[in-house]
């Protein structure tokens, strides 16, 4: 798997692992941490948690322009962890957090950090196999790249909702999800007399080691902690970002540094965008564009996995496996896991196809990996039929475990996303190594996840869904999008695999 790959790309990949280990602590608990934190909607959190992932991706653009301009991708990756670590900072400190537009805005500080950061590494890693000596191997490579970025992200959630509810408990407090809604219920005076006899009594009583406590009191304290945790759990991503930075400044050496080109190098990139005509040119870009506007319906729905994903968790979903509580935030951490060992398997398959001379085209795969995550919304629906509306949901303060869905549901939904994920992520950044012009690796690194963006901005779409339509029919546009995707993939082939030649 790793035989004639560049000695960069794993210092590369290592270094991204800080990266990783922000956004899955970040798609954990973010979502939960604003509902719980400020009392908001799934509306309300969706809106902005859209906002913050396609802030994520359309500045990487900014990154990729800020950093094509210098040509100095490596001091541009370097800021850029600086600052996502500055902005998980500003989370973790309770006191300054005390409105959803400071929150707002420390969320804006990781984005642009993240903006300088990832686009501009990915670069690095395709500009690593543009010697031909590598250049056979760049789907691999990229492929090798990805799984190794999500090591982190294995155990991000864990580590984020341990330190959440050891906080809680020491506050003398058990974990609950259903209770955070349920205090700001009692708070606004929004709750029934029937649910407020009924389950959140209950449940105060439970998490408070079996006495029923004063129920004033306990709503405030109850949030305090929870929240507070929330806010310690954010830290843990600062210690990802610092060790990453280590990483980088020990291993930069490896990576390639256009700054520094010798004036022969710089003759030899003249002549390869010499022979870059205009038509040609122009053809690469159209390509690439026709290509992230395919990509775009697949974030819009595969980044559900942090919103109405994760509120399916908390409000749908038995929290307990094999007899044993758990939080609705781990199951974000079925995706890298996924991605770290079933990686190898799939590079196993494409070159065991390869061998045969039947592996499919990058064009190919990722028209395929549309049908798989069609594939897997079309199990949640499934599984969903009969589920009250959310609206109903809310107002009984919550399902009765037994009116829950088995959380293999969401596991198995995760596994096929993330199979999807695999077809399309890592090959998608390979595709636009290899066809964007050598001109302009950084600014099309940056609209890939441009094109990112514009499916992120769109998330809150789902979430307007969850709360409005039934949770079958929800699932069910994320289907039908990402099959219409797949055939519009399918349909420019032909012309892509022509391009990218």
């Amino acid at each position: 798997m790793f035989k004639n790959q560049p000695k960069g790309l794993i210092p590369a990949a290592l270094a991204n692992m800080g990266e990783r280990f922000g956004f899955y602590t970040m798609m954990a608990i973010l979502t939960l941490f604003l509902m719980s934190k400020f009392g908001l909607t799934g509306t309300e959190a969706g809106g902005l948690y859209s906002f913050f992932y396609g802030a994520i991706y359309i500045l990487a653009l900014v990154g990729g322009l800020i950093a094509d301009k210098l040509r100095n991708y490596k001091g541009t990756i370097i800021a850029g962890l600086i600052v996502m670590s500055l902005g998980y900072l500003l989370l973790a400190m309770p006191a300054l957090i005390t409105s959803k537009y400071i929150a707002l805005g420390a969320l804006l500080v990781i984005a642009f950090g993240n903006g300088l950061f990832k686009g501009n590494l990915q670069a690095l890693v395709g500009q690593l196999y543009d010697n031909e000596q590598y250049a056979s191997k760049r789907d691999s490579g990229f492929q090798i790249f990805y799984m190794f970025i999500n090591i982190g992200g294995c155990v991000a959630p864990f580590m984020a909702t341990s330190v959440r509810n050891w906080f809680v408990k020491s506050q003398g407090f058990l974990y609950n999800s259903d209770l955070p809604s349920l205090c700001w219920q009692y708070n606004r005076g929004e709750m029934s007399q029937e649910v407020f006899n009924g389950r959140f009594t209950q449940l105060a009583t439970e998490v408070s080691g079996g006495v029923t406590p004063d129920m004033a009191s306990f709503a405030s304290n109850y949030l305090e902690a929870f929240n507070t945790g929330f806010h310690y759990a954010f830290s843990v991503a600062i210690i990802a970002m610092l060790i990453s930075l280590v990483i980088f400044l020990v291993s930069k050496k490896s990576l390639p540094n256009p700054k520094g080109k010798t004036s022969s190098s710089k003759t030899a990139v003249s002549t390869e965008e010499i022979k870059q005509d205009a038509k040609e040119i122009k053809q690469r870009l159209l390509a690439l564009f026709a290509v992230f506007g395919v990509v775009i319906f697949f974030w819009f729905s595969f980044h559900q996995n942090g919103l109405t994903l994760t509120m399916f968790a908390k409000d749908y979903t038995l929290l307990e496996l094999f007899g044993k509580p758990i939080s609705a935030e781990i199951f974000q951490s079925i995706n890298p896991f996924v991605v770290v060992f079933l990686t190898p398997v799939v590079m196993w398959v494409f070159s065991a196809l390869s061998r045969k001379g039947k592996e499919p085209s990058t064009p190919k795969k990722i028209g395929i990996g549309m049908g798989i995550a069609a594939s897997a919304f079309v199990i949640m629906a499934l599984g969903s039929i009969g589920l009250p509306k959310f609206a109903e949901v809310n107002e009984m303060g919550g399902l009765d475990a037994a009116a829950r869905v088995t959380p293999f549901l969401l596991f198995a939904t995760y596994f096929i996303l993330t199979i999807a994920e695999l077809f399309i992520s890592p090959l998608g950044l390979s595709f636009v190594s290899k066809v964007a012009p050598a001109h302009l690796q950084g600014v099309m690194q940056g609209c890939w996840l441009g094109a990112t963006a514009v499916g992120n901005f769109s998330l809150v779409l789902g979430s307007i869904m969850y709360e409005n339509i039934s949770i079958s029919v929800t699932w069910s546009v994320f289907a039908i999008v990402c099959f219409i995707s797949m055939a519009v993939m399918f349909s420019m082939v032909s012309w892509l695999e022509r391009v990218s030649k």
